[in-house]
């Protein structure tokens, strides 16, 4: 396909104004997987953002399905004909989900998980998977299955992760919205390094039943991304609702995010964290880049007043490393204890189990006593901000071929995700967390913000979202430079 044609519109229609068109019948779902199709085949290679594509007469034979359902006066919601590609940490019936490792490399999950059941009965169209690094261990989505997806605004680098491959796709037009997952900002850092909206519902908001635990396992959460912050909180209306096979999720449903998200925020309290009191090392441009957006939020009324964490920053790390230690060892034990599965697992899997199976249960407990002590040092510092704010991010997008940045600034980076801790603080509060567009360095590479709300307060964090997002406007403004080529 020539990269003369012009980009179809319909792919370029925010998500939201999409699924109306095909509501009110419009447009066809048939035309729209079409151009979503075409749009796919002319930009996914040069990201390798999809994979596990499925044949598309199968897809086309799925539209034509949801086009005669419409006829008949039956419309799913809100993502009847929605193209959709779960990110490949997710099970999806039929569809080969093989969470970026060779151990997983012709698995087809009989049943969806809670969210591709969901996504299902709303109307999408599954047409493949978003690439994630093995496992979705580290914020760099490569893997020896699939290879690594390229940033949208330079292909030589990463687009982020673990959910890379999803910003990725949205950032080209490649899907209308995409979901993701977060353990160590993977819904926060890629949307950052690819100039779209990413969000961390609160915990227990979107139920899963991927792990084996149901209890325990509450460090990473499902939830959505997209190109605007009103097709994120559609993507969440149909994710979140209490499920009696997620136990701990929270009861009320997601017709909520469905609804307004205008608020005046004139007053609004906002607690700017920065790089911790400079114990975060930051590359060059991170916090001027962040600061210089701060004026937005400033633009709606709010009043931003520099904080600290009143926590310890060395305790929060180390309550995050026993955890995460102790949850991957948990899931991925029994794969290290067969040599020949051993071979298969990238050293930082190997060094994660290995930590993991070293803990006492006096270690692990005396982590969550922390992460406990951690909510309770949140919970005050809420009590004077509505909102708090950092960068989404330490680094800038990388080269892909480099698996991890060694050093930031001539700091060394002494794990394989140290580079990333600037996310610790939302991941192990629980707290609903979203990304949002902060702009571009002087190489015209993208950078996000993180807004953190209190517990439950996922509308409230949308809505903060939304309005920033009127005020910035950072999508429109910069598109991928791929896409002006066509």
């Amino acid at each position: 396909m020539s990269h003369a044609t012009p980009i179809s519109e319909l792919v370029r229609l925010p998500a939201a104004e999409l699924a109306e068109r095909i509501r009110a019948r419009d447009v066809s779902c048939r035309e729209v997987m079409l151009d979503y199709l075409a749009q796919i085949e002319r930009f996914n290679p040069a990201v390798n953002a999809l994979v596990s594509l499925q044949p598309a007469e199968a897809l086309l034979a799925q539209a034509d399905e949801r086009d005669a359902e419409l006829a008949r006066g039956l419309h799913r919601g809100w993502m009847h004909g929605l193209p959709h590609a779960v990110k490949d940490l997710s099970a999806v019936r039929g569809i080969t989900t093989t969470y970026g490792s060779p151990l997983f490399r012709d698995h087809v999950p009989a049943r969806d998980g809670i969210m591709a059941e969901r996504l299902r009965a709303a109307g999408a169209i599954f047409i493949g998977k978003s690439n994630t690094p093995e496992f979705g261990l580290g914020s760099q989505s490569y893997n020896p299955l699939f290879g690594a997806t390229g940033c949208a605004f330079d292909p030589t680098r990463t687009a982020g992760g673990s959910s890379g491959g999803a910003a990725a796709a949205l950032a080209l037009h490649l899907v209308p919205v995409a979901d993701g997952s977060d353990m160590m900002g993977s819904l926060r850092n890629p949307a950052a390094f690819n100039n779209v909206i990413g969000f961390r519902p609160s915990q227990g908001r979107v139920p899963f039943d991927d792990s084996a635990d149901l209890f325990f396992d509450q460090l990473g959460y499902e939830g959505p991304m997209g190109r605007s912050v009103r097709d994120v909180a559609l993507l969440l209306s149909v994710q979140a609702g209490g499920d009696a096979r997620a136990p701990l999720s929270i009861a009320a449903g997601g017709e909520v995010f469905a609804g307004s998200l205008q608020r005046d925020f004139k007053g609004a309290r906002l607690g700017w964290l920065g790089d911790l009191d400079g114990q975060l090392p930051m590359q060059r441009g991170v916090l001027e880049l962040c600061r210089t957006a701060l004026k937005d939020f400033e633009a709606l009324g709010c009043v931003v007043e520099e904080t600290s964490l009143g926590f310890s920053r060395e305790r929060l790390w180390d309550t995050w490393l026993t955890l995460r230690h102790w949850l991957v060892a948990g899931g991925l034990a029994a794969a290290y204890e067969d040599p020949a599965k051993r071979a298969s697992l990238k050293p930082e899997a190997c060094w994660e189990v290995e930590n993991g199976l070293r803990l006492s249960g006096q270690q692990v407990y005396r982590a969550s006593a922390a992460r406990s002590d951690w909510y309770r040092a949140v919970s005050r510092l809420f009590e004077r901000f509505d909102f708090l704010l950092l960068p989404s991010a330490q680094v800038f997008p990388f080269d892909k071929a480099q698996h991890w940045p060694e050093a930031i600034e001539g700091v060394a980076m002494d794990t394989y995700h140290r580079w990333m801790e600037v996310v610790i603080p939302g991941t192990l509060s629980g707290c609903p967390v979203a990304n949002v567009q902060a702009g571009f360095n002087t190489d015209g590479l993208p950078m996000g913000l993180q807004i953190i709300g209190p517990h439950q307060k996922d509308l409230a964090v949308l809505q903060l979202a939304h309005a920033y997002e009127q005020a910035s406007d950072w999508f429109r403004r910069r598109p991928s430079p791929l896409l002006a080529a066509g």
